[in-house]
């Protein structure tokens, strides 16, 4: 199989918006220019040293609010800054080799947006862009300020198609196709191949929550997928004791990998903080742990490194907690994240040392309510072996386990590698020559 640069990536993934402070409601006409996009220039370095690759940016397009009710998808939102503004964050990232992924809104676009003005206003052409119920345009998910796109229209796909290419021809190295759940699988097929052809090595992930993963990716073209089950689990049974959960989710996500490589995660700006989410602080190591040591493309939010909190609430500025403004570098940082960060520079240096991981196939070893053993395995024969343990007492792993050494642990290591200390995780790999 062609080794692409996303086999190697390990995104950094940040909501623009909220990181620079910005204003929640766009800026009045006439006002001027915010110049925040460089305030991302200081953490690129801080990226690097955690040990990721890529810049996974939220919604930077001109919009009304939130940066999902898009307005002008080919403009940066003037309260980011410009063309110029981007165009200097992206040869920042180039001159670290850092990749950059974009959010693309294409299910649903913001009511300032101008065709949809002109629809209004009876334009009948423009009206074939929209969706429409009766005389009201269809909504995204019942919110009357997000109006859906008729992707059927063959004008939709193009300006969809034109604003991909625009931005990767700027610099952009992939897209995340927002809401893609909502978008029909013919829309994508009909769009990305005109784009790959210009573009080959760019990577396209849809926001895909239920369903068949692997048909979607198939049926639609795009590349990946957000792992939503695999998050889920991964939260879940660590709070609930019960692994059994994380074993059947890892055996749905290890048959995925055989197609394509999800994006894996465990927080991004939808969710609950992962700090917030789990009931041990404790377990953070355990969720970075799976996270690290499976097949897929791992990323990162913002914050979650430094187990920021955080608890996303279903009201209107409920995400706010979740998207807060970050300190202008990160020396502002508070020094009691600085475990958690370690934690996370340590299991994705494993990561980066491994990098077949990427398409690994993981098998659950040994399972019990508390206690958990996967063998993560490459197509060449390279395997990695992640130990958790949610008890409340030591925990010894079967001997048929052994042969073995360490790669990474939280707390003590005993002499035993397979013994683990209550609420503990261990990694391990081939054992020395």
């Amino acid at each position: 199989m062609h080794d692409r640069w996303i086999d190697h990536a390990i995104w950094w993934h940040a909501y623009p918006l909220g990181f620079v402070g910005a204003e929640r409601e766009a800026l009045p006409p006439g006002s001027p220019l915010a110049h925040r996009l460089g305030r991302f220039e200081p953490w690129l370095d801080h990226l690097l040293e955690l040990g990721c690759s890529g810049l996974a940016l939220g919604p930077v397009f001109a919009s009304e609010s939130h940066g999902y009710d898009t307005v002008d998808p080919f403009r940066i939102d003037p309260r980011l800054g410009d063309d110029a503004d981007f165009d200097a964050l992206v040869a920042a990232a180039r001159s670290r080799g850092i990749r950059l992924l974009l959010d693309g809104v294409f299910n649903h676009v913001g009511r300032g947006f101008a065709r949809f003005r002109a629809a209004e206003e009876g334009d009948a052409e423009a009206r074939r862009w929209f969706r429409w119920e009766g005389d009201r345009p269809a909504t995204f998910e019942g919110h009357d300020k997000l109006v859906a796109l008729n992707h059927d229209e063959p004008a939709v796909q193009e300006y969809v198609a034109d604003v991909l290419r625009h931005w990767l021809d700027r610099g952009a190295d992939g897209w995340r196709l927002d809401a893609a759940y909502q978008v029909p699988t013919a829309f994508w097929r009909a769009v990305l191949p005109g784009v790959r052809k210009e573009f080959p090595e760019a990577w396209f992930v849809g926001e895909v929550i239920h369903g068949d993963y692997a048909a979607v990716v198939e049926e639609s073209g795009m590349d990946s997928v957000t792992q939503y089950e695999l998050w889920k689990a991964i939260w879940s049974a660590l709070n609930d004791r019960n692994l059994w959960e994380l074993a059947h989710a890892l055996d749905r996500h290890s048959a995925m990998v055989e197609s394509f490589a999800p994006l894996t995660f465990v927080g991004n700006h939808d969710v609950t903080r992962l700090a917030s989410r789990l009931d041990r602080a404790d377990h953070i190591g355990h969720a970075v742990a799976v996270l690290m040591t499976v097949g897929g493309v791992p990323s990162v939010y913002a914050g979650d490194e430094q187990a920021f909190t955080g608890v996303k609430e279903d009201r209107e500025f409920g995400d706010d907690a979740v998207r807060p403004p970050f300190p202008d570098t990160p020396a502002g940082l508070a020094p009691f994240g600085a475990p958690v960060q370690e934690l996370h520079q340590r299991l994705i240096g494993m990561r980066r040392r491994h990098p077949w991981l990427v398409r690994a196939r993981t098998t659950v070893e040994h399972l019990t309510n508390t206690t958990m053993a996967l063998r993560s395995a490459g197509p060449g024969g390279e395997a990695l072996l992640t130990l958790l343990s949610v008890d409340d007492e030591p925990r010894r792993f079967p001997v048929e386990l052994a042969g073995e050494t360490l790669e990474d642990a939280q707390g003590g290591t005993s002499g035993d590698p397979l013994l683990l200390p209550p609420h503990s995780w261990r990694v391990l790999g081939p054992r020395s020559a």
